[in-house]
Protein backbone atom coordinates (compact mmCIF):
# COMPACT_ATOMS: atom_id res chain seq x y z
CA UNK A 1 0.00 0.00 0.00
CA UNK A 2 2.89 2.42 1.01
CA UNK A 3 4.02 1.76 -2.68
CA UNK A 4 1.37 2.65 -4.41
CA UNK A 5 0.65 5.49 -2.25
CA UNK A 6 4.12 7.16 -3.03
CA UNK A 7 3.34 5.91 -6.96
CA UNK A 8 -0.12 8.41 -6.96
CA UNK A 9 1.62 11.23 -4.91
CA UNK A 10 4.52 11.30 -7.72
CA UNK A 11 2.13 11.50 -10.38
CA UNK A 12 0.25 14.07 -8.63
CA UNK A 13 3.49 16.02 -8.47
CA UNK A 14 4.40 15.58 -12.20
CA UNK A 15 1.11 16.45 -13.28
CA UNK A 16 -0.06 18.92 -11.09
CA UNK A 17 -2.59 21.60 -12.64
CA UNK A 18 -2.32 25.03 -11.63
CA UNK A 19 -3.94 26.58 -8.58
CA UNK A 20 -7.60 27.59 -8.18
CA UNK A 21 -7.75 31.22 -9.41
CA UNK A 22 -4.36 30.71 -11.81
CA UNK A 23 -4.54 31.94 -15.31
CA UNK A 24 -2.36 29.90 -17.13
CA UNK A 25 -0.37 30.66 -20.05
CA UNK A 26 -1.39 30.90 -23.73
CA UNK A 27 0.32 30.80 -26.74
CA UNK A 28 -1.47 33.06 -30.03
CA UNK A 29 -0.12 31.49 -33.19
CA UNK A 30 0.69 34.05 -35.79
CA UNK A 31 0.46 32.96 -38.92
CA UNK A 32 4.25 33.37 -41.05
CA UNK A 33 2.95 31.74 -44.62
CA UNK A 34 5.80 29.43 -44.80
CA UNK A 35 6.56 25.38 -43.78
CA UNK A 36 10.15 26.02 -42.45
CA UNK A 37 11.31 24.48 -39.18
CA UNK A 38 12.04 27.19 -37.07
CA UNK A 39 14.33 25.92 -34.36
CA UNK A 40 16.33 29.56 -34.41
CA UNK A 41 14.58 32.27 -32.57
CA UNK A 42 15.28 35.92 -31.13
CA UNK A 43 12.08 37.76 -29.25
CA UNK A 44 13.35 41.52 -29.07
CA UNK A 45 10.21 42.85 -27.65
CA UNK A 46 6.42 42.23 -28.06
CA UNK A 47 6.54 44.05 -31.55
CA UNK A 48 9.92 42.99 -33.20
CA UNK A 49 11.06 39.29 -33.21
CA UNK A 50 13.29 37.19 -35.76
CA UNK A 51 13.06 33.40 -36.47
CA UNK A 52 15.31 30.96 -38.43
CA UNK A 53 15.25 27.28 -39.92
CA UNK A 54 15.41 25.12 -42.76
CA UNK A 55 15.74 26.24 -46.17
CA UNK A 56 18.07 29.02 -45.45
CA UNK A 57 15.12 30.37 -44.09
CA UNK A 58 15.10 33.39 -41.87
CA UNK A 59 11.76 36.06 -40.68
CA UNK A 60 11.07 39.21 -38.95
CA UNK A 61 8.63 41.00 -37.88
CA UNK A 62 7.77 44.02 -36.73
CA UNK A 63 4.44 44.34 -36.20
CA UNK A 64 3.71 42.03 -33.44
CA UNK A 65 3.79 38.54 -35.43
CA UNK A 66 0.64 40.68 -37.95
CA UNK A 67 3.42 40.19 -40.68
CA UNK A 68 6.40 38.59 -41.26
CA UNK A 69 9.14 39.26 -43.99
CA UNK A 70 11.48 36.21 -45.38
CA UNK A 71 14.75 38.38 -45.20
CA UNK A 72 17.29 35.23 -45.39
CA UNK A 73 20.58 35.11 -46.79
CA UNK A 74 21.24 34.96 -50.44
CA UNK A 75 22.84 31.57 -51.67
CA UNK A 76 21.96 30.23 -48.14
CA UNK A 77 19.10 28.16 -49.45
CA UNK A 78 20.56 24.36 -48.54
CA UNK A 79 21.94 25.17 -45.39
CA UNK A 80 20.00 24.53 -41.27
CA UNK A 81 20.06 28.27 -39.82
CA UNK A 82 19.58 26.63 -36.24
CA UNK A 83 20.35 29.77 -33.86
CA UNK A 84 19.71 33.56 -34.28
CA UNK A 85 20.50 36.26 -31.82
CA UNK A 86 19.00 39.66 -32.66
CA UNK A 87 19.84 43.32 -31.22
CA UNK A 88 17.24 44.82 -32.50
CA UNK A 89 15.14 45.35 -35.70
CA UNK A 90 18.18 45.72 -37.98
CA UNK A 91 20.95 43.88 -36.00
CA UNK A 92 21.47 40.08 -36.12
CA UNK A 93 23.70 37.24 -36.68
CA UNK A 94 22.60 33.74 -37.25
CA UNK A 95 23.99 30.51 -37.64
CA UNK A 96 23.99 27.38 -40.10
CA UNK A 97 25.12 24.03 -38.91
CA UNK A 98 26.87 20.81 -40.36
CA UNK A 99 29.73 19.50 -40.88
CA UNK A 100 32.39 21.03 -42.37
CA UNK A 101 31.80 24.37 -44.65
CA UNK A 102 27.73 24.41 -43.43
CA UNK A 103 28.35 25.58 -40.69
CA UNK A 104 29.04 29.68 -41.05
CA UNK A 105 28.16 32.71 -39.50
CA UNK A 106 26.01 35.59 -41.09
CA UNK A 107 25.21 38.84 -40.43
CA UNK A 108 22.94 41.64 -41.11
CA UNK A 109 23.01 45.51 -40.40
CA UNK A 110 20.05 46.68 -42.03
CA UNK A 111 16.94 44.21 -41.48
CA UNK A 112 17.93 41.59 -42.90
CA UNK A 113 18.61 43.27 -46.32
CA UNK A 114 22.07 42.78 -47.11
CA UNK A 115 23.72 39.77 -45.20
CA UNK A 116 27.68 38.96 -45.29
CA UNK A 117 28.76 35.57 -44.02
CA UNK A 118 31.45 36.57 -41.15
CA UNK A 119 32.72 32.73 -40.58
CA UNK A 120 33.03 29.19 -42.48
CA UNK A 121 34.10 26.41 -40.54
CA UNK A 122 37.14 25.02 -42.17
CA UNK A 123 37.75 21.51 -40.10
CA UNK A 124 35.92 18.57 -41.29
CA UNK A 125 35.37 17.84 -37.72
CA UNK A 126 33.38 20.44 -36.20
CA UNK A 127 30.39 20.97 -36.11
CA UNK A 128 28.70 24.25 -34.76
CA UNK A 129 25.47 23.78 -32.90
CA UNK A 130 24.46 27.33 -30.91
CA UNK A 131 25.81 30.90 -30.21
CA UNK A 132 25.26 33.15 -27.60
CA UNK A 133 25.85 36.75 -26.77
CA UNK A 134 26.93 38.46 -23.29
CA UNK A 135 26.34 41.78 -25.29
CA UNK A 136 26.00 43.42 -28.37
CA UNK A 137 29.75 42.88 -29.20
CA UNK A 138 30.81 39.91 -27.41
CA UNK A 139 29.52 35.90 -28.02
CA UNK A 140 30.51 32.82 -28.55
CA UNK A 141 29.72 29.93 -30.99
CA UNK A 142 29.91 26.24 -29.51
CA UNK A 143 31.31 23.30 -32.15
CA UNK A 144 30.64 19.80 -30.66
CA UNK A 145 34.76 18.17 -29.44
CA UNK A 146 37.55 18.14 -32.08
CA UNK A 147 40.31 15.85 -30.87
CA UNK A 148 38.21 15.75 -27.72
CA UNK A 149 37.90 18.97 -26.43
CA UNK A 150 34.93 21.59 -27.08
CA UNK A 151 35.44 24.03 -29.69
CA UNK A 152 34.16 27.78 -28.94
CA UNK A 153 34.72 30.25 -31.68
CA UNK A 154 34.87 34.16 -29.49
CA UNK A 155 33.99 37.43 -30.93
CA UNK A 156 34.14 40.95 -29.93
CA UNK A 157 32.67 42.99 -32.80
CA UNK A 158 29.15 41.66 -32.66
CA UNK A 159 29.85 38.58 -34.77
CA UNK A 160 31.57 40.58 -37.94
CA UNK A 161 34.60 38.02 -37.09
CA UNK A 162 35.44 34.96 -35.28
CA UNK A 163 38.64 33.95 -33.53
CA UNK A 164 39.17 30.22 -31.91
CA UNK A 165 39.27 30.26 -27.99
CA UNK A 166 42.45 27.90 -27.27
CA UNK A 167 41.62 24.55 -26.58
CA UNK A 168 43.77 24.05 -23.42
CA UNK A 169 41.07 26.22 -21.47
CA UNK A 170 38.61 23.02 -21.67
CA UNK A 171 38.44 19.98 -20.10
CA UNK A 172 38.54 16.65 -21.28
CA UNK A 173 35.17 15.60 -23.43
CA UNK A 174 33.20 12.81 -22.44
CA UNK A 175 33.61 10.15 -25.34
CA UNK A 176 30.48 10.74 -27.60
CA UNK A 177 29.68 13.44 -25.78
CA UNK A 178 28.27 16.79 -27.77
CA UNK A 179 25.86 19.26 -27.79
CA UNK A 180 22.12 19.23 -29.73
CA UNK A 181 21.51 22.17 -32.21
CA UNK A 182 17.26 21.19 -31.12
CA UNK A 183 16.53 24.65 -30.18
CA UNK A 184 19.72 27.28 -30.44
CA UNK A 185 20.43 26.99 -26.72
CA UNK A 186 23.22 24.45 -26.22
CA UNK A 187 25.02 27.73 -25.22
CA UNK A 188 24.01 30.91 -23.20
CA UNK A 189 25.39 33.69 -21.04
CA UNK A 190 24.32 35.62 -18.05
CA UNK A 191 25.77 39.26 -16.86
CA UNK A 192 29.27 40.19 -18.41
CA UNK A 193 31.22 37.09 -17.88
CA UNK A 194 29.51 33.63 -17.40
CA UNK A 195 28.98 31.42 -20.07
CA UNK A 196 27.06 27.73 -19.95
CA UNK A 197 27.27 25.03 -22.30
CA UNK A 198 24.79 21.89 -22.85
CA UNK A 199 26.11 18.19 -23.78
CA UNK A 200 24.68 15.03 -24.08
CA UNK A 201 25.36 11.59 -25.80
CA UNK A 202 28.52 10.30 -23.61
CA UNK A 203 27.95 9.02 -20.15
CA UNK A 204 26.91 11.97 -18.26
CA UNK A 205 25.01 15.01 -19.44
CA UNK A 206 26.63 17.98 -18.41
CA UNK A 207 26.92 21.54 -18.22
CA UNK A 208 30.43 23.38 -18.65
CA UNK A 209 30.70 26.72 -17.61
CA UNK A 210 33.05 29.56 -17.98
CA UNK A 211 33.42 32.58 -15.46
CA UNK A 212 35.91 34.38 -17.47
CA UNK A 213 34.02 35.55 -21.19
CA UNK A 214 34.77 31.64 -22.17
CA UNK A 215 38.62 31.39 -21.91
CA UNK A 216 38.36 28.61 -19.15
CA UNK A 217 35.40 26.06 -18.17
CA UNK A 218 35.17 23.33 -16.09
CA UNK A 219 32.41 20.64 -16.47
CA UNK A 220 29.51 19.60 -13.93
CA UNK A 221 27.61 16.70 -13.79
CA UNK A 222 23.65 16.79 -14.10
CA UNK A 223 21.28 14.09 -12.91
CA UNK A 224 19.58 14.05 -16.50
CA UNK A 225 19.71 11.13 -18.78
CA UNK A 226 22.20 10.69 -20.95
CA UNK A 227 22.62 8.61 -24.38
CA UNK A 228 23.33 9.42 -28.06
CA UNK A 229 20.01 10.72 -28.36
CA UNK A 230 19.71 12.29 -25.04
CA UNK A 231 21.17 14.93 -22.18
CA UNK A 232 21.11 18.65 -21.94
CA UNK A 233 18.98 20.78 -24.52
CA UNK A 234 18.91 23.58 -23.87
CA UNK A 235 20.18 25.79 -20.24
CA UNK A 236 19.08 29.21 -19.35
CA UNK A 237 20.17 31.15 -16.67
CA UNK A 238 18.04 34.30 -15.03
CA UNK A 239 21.27 35.68 -13.53
CA UNK A 240 24.82 34.03 -13.13
CA UNK A 241 24.07 32.02 -10.08
CA UNK A 242 20.31 30.95 -10.59
CA UNK A 243 19.39 28.53 -13.70
CA UNK A 244 18.03 25.76 -15.57
CA UNK A 245 18.81 23.00 -18.01
CA UNK A 246 16.40 21.11 -19.71
CA UNK A 247 15.91 18.14 -22.14
CA UNK A 248 15.35 14.65 -22.29
CA UNK A 249 15.60 11.76 -25.20
CA UNK A 250 14.63 12.82 -28.76
CA UNK A 251 14.24 9.38 -29.53
CA UNK A 252 11.96 8.77 -27.26
CA UNK A 253 10.25 11.79 -26.49
CA UNK A 254 7.01 10.54 -24.21
CA UNK A 255 9.76 9.05 -21.52
CA UNK A 256 8.50 10.31 -18.17
CA UNK A 257 11.95 12.15 -17.01
CA UNK A 258 12.89 13.63 -15.48
CA UNK A 259 14.56 16.13 -17.31
CA UNK A 260 14.89 19.62 -15.51
CA UNK A 261 18.02 20.28 -13.35
CA UNK A 262 18.13 23.59 -11.20
CA UNK A 263 21.18 25.00 -9.98
CA UNK A 264 21.79 28.14 -7.54
CA UNK A 265 25.67 27.94 -7.07
CA UNK A 266 27.04 28.96 -11.34
CA UNK A 267 26.43 25.49 -12.75
CA UNK A 268 28.45 24.13 -9.70
CA UNK A 269 25.57 21.61 -8.80
CA UNK A 270 22.41 20.58 -10.71
CA UNK A 271 19.14 18.71 -8.57
CA UNK A 272 15.98 17.50 -9.89
CA UNK A 273 13.41 20.01 -8.70
CA UNK A 274 9.84 18.58 -7.07
CA UNK A 275 7.61 18.43 -10.02
CA UNK A 276 9.24 18.40 -13.78
CA UNK A 277 7.79 18.13 -17.37
CA UNK A 278 6.49 14.70 -18.52
CA UNK A 279 8.86 13.79 -21.61
CA UNK A 280 11.53 15.37 -24.05
CA UNK A 281 12.00 19.39 -24.12
CA UNK A 282 14.36 21.64 -26.43
CA UNK A 283 13.51 24.78 -25.26
CA UNK A 284 13.88 27.31 -22.29
CA UNK A 285 13.59 30.84 -21.48
CA UNK A 286 12.91 33.17 -17.94
CA UNK A 287 10.47 35.98 -17.95
CA UNK A 288 11.01 37.25 -14.58
CA UNK A 289 10.65 34.63 -12.01
CA UNK A 290 8.94 31.87 -14.05
CA UNK A 291 10.49 29.88 -16.65
CA UNK A 292 8.72 28.47 -19.64
CA UNK A 293 9.71 25.42 -21.69
CA UNK A 294 8.71 23.89 -24.82
CA UNK A 295 9.13 20.31 -26.84
CA UNK A 296 7.63 18.54 -29.59
CA UNK A 297 5.18 17.43 -27.01
CA UNK A 298 3.60 20.72 -25.55
CA UNK A 299 4.81 23.76 -23.41
CA UNK A 300 4.75 23.81 -19.46
CA UNK A 301 5.26 26.65 -17.49
CA UNK A 302 6.81 26.86 -14.00
CA UNK A 303 5.94 29.92 -11.90
CA UNK A 304 8.79 29.59 -9.31
CA UNK A 305 11.88 29.50 -10.77
CA UNK A 306 11.43 25.83 -12.17
CA UNK A 307 10.53 23.88 -8.79
CA UNK A 308 6.52 23.53 -9.69
CA UNK A 309 5.06 23.10 -13.60
CA UNK A 310 2.51 22.82 -15.55
CA UNK A 311 1.70 22.15 -18.62
CA UNK A 312 -0.26 24.82 -20.75
CA UNK A 313 0.06 23.75 -23.86
CA UNK A 314 0.07 20.34 -26.36
CA UNK A 315 1.01 22.10 -29.73
CA UNK A 316 4.67 21.70 -30.91
CA UNK A 317 7.51 23.91 -30.31
CA UNK A 318 11.35 23.39 -30.92
CA UNK A 319 12.70 27.23 -29.13
CA UNK A 320 11.11 29.70 -26.93
CA UNK A 321 12.61 33.14 -25.93
CA UNK A 322 11.66 36.13 -24.28
CA UNK A 323 12.31 40.06 -24.10
CA UNK A 324 11.38 41.04 -20.56
CA UNK A 325 7.66 39.76 -20.30
CA UNK A 326 7.41 39.64 -24.20
CA UNK A 327 7.92 35.71 -25.11
CA UNK A 328 7.77 34.22 -28.48
CA UNK A 329 7.83 30.18 -29.42
CA UNK A 330 9.16 28.78 -32.76
CA UNK A 331 8.85 25.12 -34.44
CA UNK A 332 7.53 22.85 -37.24
CA UNK A 333 5.85 23.70 -40.12
CA UNK A 334 6.09 27.46 -40.19
CA UNK A 335 4.90 27.46 -36.26
CA UNK A 336 5.84 31.10 -34.55
CA UNK A 337 3.68 32.45 -31.09
CA UNK A 338 3.62 34.99 -28.87
CA UNK A 339 2.84 34.45 -25.76
CA UNK A 340 -1.02 36.87 -24.58
CA UNK A 341 -0.68 36.36 -21.15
Amino acid sequence: MRVVLLVLALLVSVAAPASAGERPPKWELQPTGVTAQFRGLSAVSARVAWVSGTQGTVLRTTDGGTSWKSVGPPGAETLELRDIEAFDADHAVTLSIGPGTDSRVYRTDDGGAHWRQTFRNTDAAAFYDCLAFFDPWRGLAMSDPVDGRFRVQATFDGGRSWRQVPDSGFPPALPGEAGFAASGQCITTAGPFDAWLATGGGATARVLHSGDGGRHWTASATPLPSSPSAGVFAVAFRNPGQGVAIGGDYANPAAPGPAVALTRDRGRTWRTPEQYPTGYRSGLAWRGGAVLAVGPGGSDHSPDGGRHWTSFDTGSFDSVDCAGAACWASGVQGRVARLSR
